[in-house]
């Protein structure tokens, strides 16, 4: 670990697992104390996914400490590909990433913490992704003494914790009426609902991701769920998170089998839905598995005082049936001076595939139609 100082705070490099392990009770006292955090940034989500996805010499954490108190830190990691870049852990499977600052220590903790990033990133750029509007990271980029830039990333939704009755009137009359009816069926199944404990938590994830299997099979599941890397960490995660409070494993049940499960991240201004798997033949049962997650959720973090129902990323059909709020992560690339080149290429080759991407999008309504065009002159 490696020492450097700046004022009254003691600002570090931590590149031992061991010590980032041991860090677990100050970073959660820290967590706490930053009311922007989102349940990614919990001690039990980076230090699992580290145990899972990291790479062996590549941790790179910056501490800022008064005293022997942490008030400030950014867990990152050093990839060389496509080049050298400190990227948050968290990795892709991650909704959203940012760096913690207690708030009463801000003004502070702020710019020591961009001074010890900017000497940690001397030979790397750093690419914050998937960071959320009004996050500790934006201060962090507004400090940087550096070369920056930013882009939009992910797209999330968002609702507010209200009663379900109020975000059912926010809908369609029609729309309206369609889920009090969806609601009227799955309440005549029985559907019964199970808060796992910790103990339980093991079989309830292996429950959870063979549900989710199923329901997807043949529909393009994400390849990574079905890995045993992602399993052995939404193990160890969900179960330290359960432990801990940030976290809720919730399954229903019908006649006794589990039929649906559900993984929920909470932190003190947000309960994300992260990922869920339900059996398809509930469809024969006329029970519509998103309104009953929803319903759920909405109800808990209404009783918890939880002010955000986050869908997290992506920007399905069926979650624009509630009226959500739209909210765009960000993405944040800072270097050195010295690597501004080096940044604006990166820039450039990330514009350049999401034009890419997006281009693929717009042509592949064209194609289908070209194939189906192809496909009657060949009948005729």
């Amino acid at each position: 670990m490696k020492r450097g100082s700046t004022g009254a705070l003691s600002v570090t490099l931590c590149r031992d697992p061991r010590q980032f392990a041991a860090l677990e009770e100050q970073w959660n006292r820290l967590f706490r104390g930053c009311p922007t955090a989102t349940p990614f940034q919990s001690h039990a989500w980076l230090h699992s996914w580290w145990l899972s996805y990291g790479k062996e010499g590549r941790l790179r954490t910056v501490l800022v400490r008064r005293g022997e108190e942490l008030v400030g830190a950014a867990a990152l990691m050093l990839v060389h590909r496509p080049l050298p870049r400190l990227v948050a852990l968290g990795g892709g499977i991650t909704d959203h990433s940012d760096v913690l600052v207690a708030a009463e220590h801000a003004e502070e903790v702020v710019p020591a913490l961009a001074r010890g990033l900017h000497r940690a990133a001397r030979r790397a750029i750093v690419d914050l992704r998937e960071v959320r509007p009004g996050a500790a990271a934006e201060a962090l980029y507004e400090a940087w003494p550096g070369v920056r830039s930013k882009l939009a990333d992910s797209t999330c939704m968002e609702l507010p914790a209200l009663p379900f009755d109020e975000l059912v009137k926010r809908m369609p009359s029609s729309g309206a009426q369609r889920v009090r009816a969806k609601l009227r069926k799955t309440d005549a199944a029985g559907i019964e609902e199970h808060e796992v404990t910790e103990p339980e938590v093991p079989q309830a994830v292996r429950n959870l991701l063979r549900l989710h299997e199923k329901q997807w099979r043949g529909r393009g599941v994400t390849p990574e769920h079905l890995r045993p890397r992602f399993a052995e960490h939404l193990t160890r995660a969900t179960r330290r998170m359960v432990r801990a409070g940030e976290g809720r494993l919730t399954e229903f049940r019908l006649e006794g089998k589990v039929v649906a499960a559900n993984v929920t991240l909470l932190s003190a201004g947000l309960s994300g839905g992260y990922l869920y798997g339900a059996d398809p033949d509930l469809r024969d049962r006329k029970v519509d598995v998103a309104t009953l997650l929803l319903r759920y959720e909405t109800g808990r973090a209404l009783a918890d005082g939880r002010p955000v129902v986050s869908f997290l990323r992506g920007s399905e059909p069926y979650k624009n049936h509630w009226r959500p709020e739209t909210v765009v992560n960000q993405r944040f690339l800072m270097s050195t001076a010295a690597l501004a080149p080096l940044l604006r290429l990166h820039q450039s080759q990330v514009t350049g595939r999401e034009r890419a991407v997006e281009a693929l999008r717009e042509a592949m309504p064209a194609a289908r139609d070209w194939r189906a065009r192809l496909n009657e002159l060949r009948v005729r």
